[in-house]
C-alpha cells in the first residue's frame, strides 16, 4: 500500500459511482488493546454488502483522511484512512494503520464480491 494522495483516491472512488458495487468495511482497535491498555475491545465488520453510491468524498481528518460514500438513503464512511492501492483483482483498498502498522480501519470497493 502507499500513502494517500487525495486527488488520486478521489478519482478512483469516482470510477465506482452510480454502479452496484461490493464493499468491505472493518474497524478495530484489536485484541491487543484489551490486554495492554485495558480498554474495551471494539470492532465492526461488513463484507460483500452490495451498494450503489451517488458520490464519494475524501477529506482531511486530522492526521489521516475520512472517506464517505453517499447512498440514496444514507452514508458509509471510514475515518482514519492513511493508505491505499488497487490490487491485482481491480479492487480499491483503503486502510488506516496505527503508528505500529496495525490495521485500524479498512474500506474496500469492488465490482465483484470479495473472495475470502
Amino acid at each position: 500500500m502507499k500513502a494517500i494522495e487525495r486527488a488520486d483516491v478521489q478519482k478512483a472512488l469516482d470510477q465506482y459511482a452510480e454502479q452496484d458495487v461490493y464493499v468491505h468495511v472493518e474497524t478495530t482497535n484489536g485484541a491487543y488493546a484489551k490486554h495492554f491498555n485495558r480498554n474495551h475491545n471494539v470492532g465492526a465488520y461488513i463484507r460483500n454488502a452490495q451498494v450503489r453510491y451517488t458520490r464519494a468524498k475524501i477529506v482531511d481528518a486530522e492526521d489521516a483522511f475520512r472517506v464517505g460514500l453517499k447512498m440514496e438513503k444514507g452514508w458509509i464512511y471510514a475515518e482514519g484512512v492513511t493508505d491505499w492501492e488497487w490490487n491485482e483483482n481491480g479492487e480499491l483498498l483503503l486502510a488506516g494503520h496505527d503508528s505500529e502498522g496495525r490495521l485500524m480501519v479498512a474500506l474496500q470497493i469492488s465490482k465483484n464480491p470479495f473472495r475470502y
